[in-house]
């Protein structure tokens, strides 16, 4: 595979084909846990492990595995990834653990796991599956982390408040406050709050992706005007 269709991977991971604000896949922990950045981070960061290892594994065995039992086989694959994340953020990151509970068992059912598996690692070599992988969990953690921090920061006017959790004690003191007076929304903080900031950011890469459309047929009419002007 060429360094351009690695890049094209990375770009549509990241931004063209983002799993969150493109397929809508994966919802329900992007909406449920990120009323904190940290919160977001330590989820994103989890499902990226898991897209990772478990794309890696399905292309390893792609040429193994019936196509009749595919889906299952993928199923068991992933849960066996998310039980040994689950397993280690509960021995290292207890505290956090704690706090996303529930939802770090049930990124078995993110469908943006067993998407990807099932569309792309299983039709490709190793290297692109893990470069697939890595992009799309880093591009659901970007939109994990961004609504999480817009909640956080209008709803208690903090930013990154509890950094320790993921960090240690020496992350203490990395949280940006707006004040002690701050009166935050408390829209943005609960269920509703989470599908509105939702909707915004899908808005504004809408408006983002629309101006980008709009200057590339004034770039392309523009091309052989200043080749003509050059060869004159």
């Amino acid at each position: 595979m060429s360094e351009t269709s690695y890049g094209r991977l990375i770009r549509d991971g990241l931004w063209s084909n983002n799993q969150a604000l493109v397929a809508l896949l994966g919802l329900c922990p992007l909406l449920a846990v990120t009323n904190t950045a940290i919160n977001g981070l330590g989820l994103g960061i989890a499902t990226t492990a898991v897209l990772v290892l478990s794309n890696a594994t399905v292309s390893l065995i792609r040429n193994l595995v019936r196509p009749e039992v595919r889906l299952p086989v993928f199923v068991i694959v992933i849960a066996s990834f998310v039980t040994a994340v689950e397993l280690s953020m509960n021995a290292w990151f207890h505290d956090l653990y704690k706090v996303l509970g529930i939802f770090i068992p049930l990124i078995v059912t993110n469908c943006a796991i067993i998407g990807r598996a099932e569309a792309f690692a299983s039709k490709n070599h190793l290297l692109p599956a893990i470069v697939d992988g890595l992009s799309m969990g880093l591009g659901f953690t970007c939109a994990l982390v961004a609504l999480g921090a817009m909640r956080e920061l209008l709803g208690m006017g903090t930013l990154f408040s509890q950094a320790d959790l993921m960090f240690g004690a020496i992350a203490a003191d990395w949280s940006f406050s707006l004040g002690a007076n701050f009166q935050g929304m408390l829209l943005a903080i609960l269920p509703p709050g989470a599908f509105l900031g939702m909707g915004l950011m899908i808005a504004l890469k809408n408006i983002i992706d629309g101006r980008q459309r709009k200057a590339q047929p004034a770039k392309a009419e523009a091309a052989p005007a200043g080749l003509e002007s050059g060869a004159t």
